[in-house]
């Protein structure tokens, strides 16, 4: 056990994939809340400023070990790269809550709190199907190979299309990468190739999205070429309202941080945890996204 609780403060280190994206702020206010909430419960928050950066992410769990910290709690950006510094967290005795994104199998974790990634992208092509009138040329544009929760929505989204004959996806084993400068660059290049006959493009991140919609306006495509994301900004907000997205598959980052953040403090108490907490998923689009809880998840909270 850590020599934290001879005061009384636990501390608890919340490690998410990266720290610059406002999805990453909104899941710190919601643990944050939960600390709150039980009180005498510091939250330890670092990470790496950019999501590839899995060696980076290693040190950070590594550190959290050293400083002997009463628990952790980690989106880990690579599922086969973090495997090992959870193992060593649970055999120094720490024990592990993997939020957002899963990991290998293996480490004998506590919890896996997450949106169910695989479903969101079943969403995706349905209101795809919606907007392109359920034909035409559409595009999955990937995020970063070894990135569980991606992998799990792009092949979502891939099945949910089946259900529509009459779409073709013309490519689907492009990686946008994890700015919004290099998704813009595989979007430009798509757009050249496939721009004229083109239906739909499904963007399956937040950086992703922002690249994809910044290339389709300057190649004048967009409200064209529909645009489906997943995950919110205020650029793909405003693109909602002038037409130039079809569609924002949205997570609740608030309740994906509060809910590991509980979960490992349950562990602490000996109390029971489920094994899988889903924190649901859902679809905003410019006919609804003036409702009251569309409203509440494309603009959550966030901790600096």
């Amino acid at each position: 056990m850590s020599d934290s609780t001879a005061d009384g403060m636990r501390r608890i280190a919340v490690i998410p994939k990266g720290t610059s994206h406002e999805f990453w702020k909104s899941v710190h206010f919601g643990a944050q809340k939960a600390a709150d909430e039980a009180g005498n419960v510091e939250i330890i928050w670092r990470g790496p400023v950019v999501e590839s950066d899995t060696g980076s992410q290693i040190e950070t769990v590594k550190n959290m070990i050293t400083m002997n910290v009463d628990g952790i709690v980690l989106a880990p950006n690579q599922k086969g790269g973090l495997v090992d510094a959870v193992e060593e967290s649970i055999a120094e005795g720490i024990p592990v809550v993997i939020f957002d994104s899963g990991l290998d199998e293996g480490p004998e974790i506590i919890s896996y709190v997450a949106t169910d990634n695989y479903h969101g992208g079943k969403l995706a092509a349905q209101q795809m199907a919606k907007s392109i009138n359920e034909k035409g040329n559409v595009i999955l544009l990937r995020y970063l190979p070894g990135s569980e929760s991606t992998e799990q929505r792009e092949e979502g989204f891939l099945a949910g299309l089946e259900d529509f004959p009459e779409i073709k996806v013309v490519s689907s084993d492009q990686y946008a990468g994890e700015s919004a400068t290099t998704a813009k660059q595989m979007a430009d290049q798509l757009l050249q190739q496939h721009g004229k006959d083109l239906a739909g493009i499904f963007a399956v991140c937040e950086p992703n999205a922002n690249g994809t919609l910044e290339a389709l306006r300057n190649a004048g495509l967009n409200g064209k070429v529909k645009l489906v994301a997943f995950d919110t900004s205020d650029a793909l907000i405003e693109a909602m309202s002038d037409g130039s997205c079809s569609g924002v598959v949205l997570q609740d980052p608030i309740a994906m941080g509060y809910q590991a953040v509980k979960a490992i403090l349950a562990e602490l108490d000996g109390k029971p945890t489920e094994a899988v907490i889903n924190t649901g998923e859902h679809v905003a689009t410019p006919e609804n996204m003036k409702e009251p809880e569309i409203q509440s998840l494309l603009k959550p909270k966030i901790l600096e």
